[in-house]
């Protein structure tokens, strides 16, 4: 693994163990159709943690571990900030998410309610990812 490709697992797992501390990793999978929707972020399907977790975050480990070349570019923190201020202003849940696809049932319980959850620190997080990635 080059040192670029080190340096990037870094900064991944510090995300990964932020979602866990902030209570925003799901126990489950999300079923298996959620995770083929073809829209940005698959925000029809899942909410923005739940994309991170089980499609970002796999296909960039896959990516280190194969030692294959970077993406050109990212940008995931303006996602995030725009996810968690909808979060924010509308007091529900993050296990809701802000998509309303009438998914909600089956993420309840999983995560800490967004009162809780130091949305700077993730955002912070995936804002080094970004320029990590586009530092290239």
């Amino acid at each position: 693994m080059s040192e670029r490709h080190s340096r990037l697992a870094n900064l991944l797992f510090d995300l990964e163990k932020e979602l866990r501390e902030s209570q925003l990793w799901a126990e489950q999978s999300p079923a298996p159709e959620a995770l083929l929707s073809s829209q940005p972020f698959s925000i029809d399907l899942l909410t923005f943690t739940e994309w991170l977790q089980f499609i970002f975050l796999p296909k960039m480990y896959a990516t280190i571990e194969a030692s294959e070349e970077l993406p050109q570019s990212c940008s995931i923190a303006p996602m995030a900030e725009q996810f968690f201020s909808a979060e924010q202003v509308s007091g529900k849940k993050s296990s809701e998410g802000s998509s309303g696809n009438g998914n909600e049932s089956s993420r309840e319980g999983s995560k800490a309610t967004a009162g809780k959850i130091d949305r700077g620190s993730i955002i912070r997080r995936l804002e080094a990812i970004d320029y990590f990635i586009c530092d290239q």
